[in-house]
């Protein structure tokens, strides 16, 4: 009975950990649209939405030390308390970004954007499909999943380059669009780093199932 209670408070910690990162995806997700769109009302609630985020960060991060500190789990249930918090601290960051995006975005305001607009929004797309699938490799503690978000980091990372080399050939063609051009930089930036903390969940995973430190991210 005391083992089916703990099981219980797992499961229920891992759906509190689903909820927090399908927030921080609908977080990103909306901020990338406001991006597109330029819509500044939908930037806002990109930035309202973060208290939400940060407040069942909070609530899982101290159910997680409760249930370490008063069942003394051991093997893979301490890791799995270990990896929750790790985890929901990616996640946090990850939402801070799509608010970083989403401040960007309103310092934009309705100024024309330039072409390159569009190379930023083929990464994010990348960067959403990540998100997508680290979720469904965290529910299924699938390694092959984690070990291919990796492969598609590396894919990140290269358009992150090739994104900052176009947008500053822009600027020094354009140099009455520099504010403009900063902030799709800072946005890609921004992008690049969310993709990170993807592969930190990654990692976390692998280090779940296999009980080994793996760095995804070099």
């Amino acid at each position: 009975m005391v083992r089916e209670n703990f099981e219980e408070k797992l499961s229920a910690l891992k759906q509190q950990v689903l909820k927090m990162s399908e927030m921080a995806k609908t977080s990103l997700s909306k901020s990338l649209y406001a991006l597109e769109h330029q819509d500044l009302q939908q930037a806002q609630d990109v930035i309202n939405q973060d208290e939400k985020i940060n407040a069942i960060e909070d609530e899982i991060n101290d159910q997680a030390i409760w249930l370490i500190a008063k069942e003394q789990p051991v093997a893979k249930d301490l890791r799995r308390l270990v990896i929750t918090l790790k985890v929901t601290n990616d996640i946090e960051r990850i939402g801070d970004l799509a608010v970083n995006i989403a401040k960007s975005v309103i310092r934009i305001g309705t100024d024309t954007l330039p072409e390159e607009k569009q190379q930023i929004l083929m990464t994010a797309s990348v960067v959403e499909q990540m998100l997508d699938l680290v979720i469904e490799a965290y529910i299924e503690e699938n390694m092959e999943t984690a070990f291919e978000i990796s492969r598609i980091d590396d894919k990140v990372d290269h358009q992150y380059g090739s994104s900052i080399e176009t947008l500053l050939t822009h600027m020094t063609k354009h140099p009455d669009e520099i504010s403009q051009i900063t902030q799709l930089a800072f946005i890609s930036r921004y992008l690049e780093r969310a993709a990170d903390h993807v592969t930190n969940i990654a990692e976390g995973i692998i280090y779940l199932v296999k009980g080994k430190h793996v760095d995804l991210n070099t």
